[in-house]
């Protein structure tokens, strides 16, 4: 039972990883190809790492075993860690994350400008 919890928390814990990393390589390096300008320093990155890192570490130590991990098969030695699942997960929120982020950075400014403009409106 805790082999099958350990694999399983190991197995959430990389999906997490992988996802956060994949998106901030892909902002990292987009930001600075098209800004000229990275839009994430060096000390912002390692408040990621270590937000990330914390989070990841919480889930993977506070999840207890359950009885109902007795009832499916085991995994076979050459199963794959990153099952297909896996990798459409990571894929698909690494695209949500990546819309929201790239929303955020090109046309953030508009939008918060169209907002305030909005708001000025109302009060007259």
């Amino acid at each position: 039972m805790w082999g099958r919890n350990v694999y399983d928390s190991i197995s959430k814990f990389l999906q997490f990883q992988l996802t956060v990393n994949v998106v901030a390589v892909i902002v990292a390096f987009t930001g600075a190809c098209i800004t000229q300008d990275s839009p994430l320093k060096a000390v912002q990155m390692l408040w990621v790492n270590l937000i990330m890192d914390t989070f990841a570490s919480l889930a993977l130590a506070t999840e207890p075993p359950t009885e109902a991990l007795l009832l499916r098969k085991p995994y076979g030695r050459n199963k794959p860690l990153i099952s297909r699942t896996m990798m459409k997960n990571i894929l698909g929120h690494a695209v949500y994350q990546l819309t929201l982020i790239f929303t955020l950075l090109f046309v953030g400014e508009e939008l918060g400008q169209a907002r305030c403009s909005a708001q000025r409106l109302q009060m007259l």
